[in-house]
């Protein structure tokens, strides 16, 4: 599959604090509702969405569990456009080696990922959080509910994840409007009944 990824010069070197800025999407997760299915220390995989400037930071990780493979379910607190993709790990075969994107499908487990990805993305190793994937901009433009499946490494029994950077555009769910076009549609039928009726009665005169 064709991916996308960038060498340091550009983004990482030349205005850092403009690719952190970017980076801010973990600010947008339900950390409530947000799982992360295969980890070996429970909670761990929400500690991987992070400020950017906290990617190289080693004392919080997520490790798969019985193998090597980790599936998060991230749920947004809105509407999501998602542009970029980083994904830092050590420099070991415990990093993962392919990536498998899922749009708006709650609630996945390992069961349901023999279905048909987004997206996938052949993953580089990593330690220095500088490698941006590059979700398509069609498919990923409105994502309430991302899911990122991680099926294998470079060979380690078990899967290391250090930090998951998130880019995009983020906008409050439209929640609203369906509730506010049922509401208005029904006083139009009350209407159409009452001119009925009188029309009725006018007749019976």
């Amino acid at each position: 599959m064709p991916h996308s990824h960038c060498h340091g010069e550009h983004d990482d070197h030349a205005n850092p604090s403009e690719l952190g800025f970017q980076y801010n999407l973990f600010e947008k997760i339900d950390k409530d509702n947000m799982e992360c299915l295969n980890e070996s220390v429970d909670g761990a995989g929400k500690k991987v969405f992070k400020p950017w400037e906290k990617r190289l930071e080693r004392s919080e990780y997520v490790e798969s569990d019985v193998d090597e493979e980790l599936l998060f379910n991230i749920p947004f607190t809105g509407n999501v456009k998602l542009k970029g993709i980083i994904i830092a790990s050590e420099d070991t075969d415990a990093h993962p080696s392919k990536l498998r994107l899922y749009k708006n499908r709650p609630n996945m487990t390992f069961d349901n990922v023999t279905l048909e990805p987004d997206q996938v993305f052949e993953l580089h190793k990593d330690s220095e959080g500088i490698l941006e994937y590059a979700p398509k901009i069609v498919t990923f433009s409105s994502v309430s509910h991302l899911t990122m499946h991680f099926p294998s490494n470079f060979g380690a029994e078990n899967t290391k994840i250090y930090y998951i950077g998130l880019k995009g555009e983020w906008s409050p769910a439209h929640r609203h409007g369906v509730t506010i076009c049922t509401y208005e549609a029904r006083p139009n039928v009350d209407d159409h009944k009452l001119k009925h009726l009188d029309t009725v009665s006018r007749a019976i005169d």
